[in-house]
């Protein structure tokens, strides 16, 4: 078991928290405003769609910490949801905007490589 794909599987982790964080509570908020680039309007109208999403990455943060749990034995779990999240990345690099790629898809490809190595 490498400690640095568990620790990088972390980081993904992480990162869906606060994206759960950003997207379910801050969305109308200056911080959510200017992370995404949003009016008060724009973010008022698409709250509601927001949180849903936040929820959703909510969910892959427990699958991969779930994994980080179950140590050697959560490889497959971490591979599955590492996955999904390099797959949701690559759909929001392709339909919103390039920087997902690079801010969610890569962290997690890396992760993903590096569980594949071990197991």
């Amino acid at each position: 078991m490498s400690v640095l794909a568990l620790v990088l599987c972390g980081v993904v982790a992480l990162l869906h928290i606060y994206f759960l964080v950003l997207e379910m509570f801050l969305w109308d908020k200056p911080i959510g405003l200017k992370t995404f680039r949003l009016t008060p309007e724009k973010a008022q109208a698409t709250k509601v769609l927001a949180a849903n999403q936040g929820l959703y990455n909510g969910f892959l943060a427990a699958g991969l910490l779930w994994g980080i749990l179950l140590a050697e034995a959560g490889a497959h779990i971490r591979i599955f949801f590492l996955l999904c999240v390099v797959v949701a990345g690559v759909y929001g690099a392709a339909t919103v905007g390039k920087k997902i790629l690079y801010v969610q898809a890569a962290p997690a490809a890396l992760a993903l490589l590096l569980t594949m190595l071990v197991v």
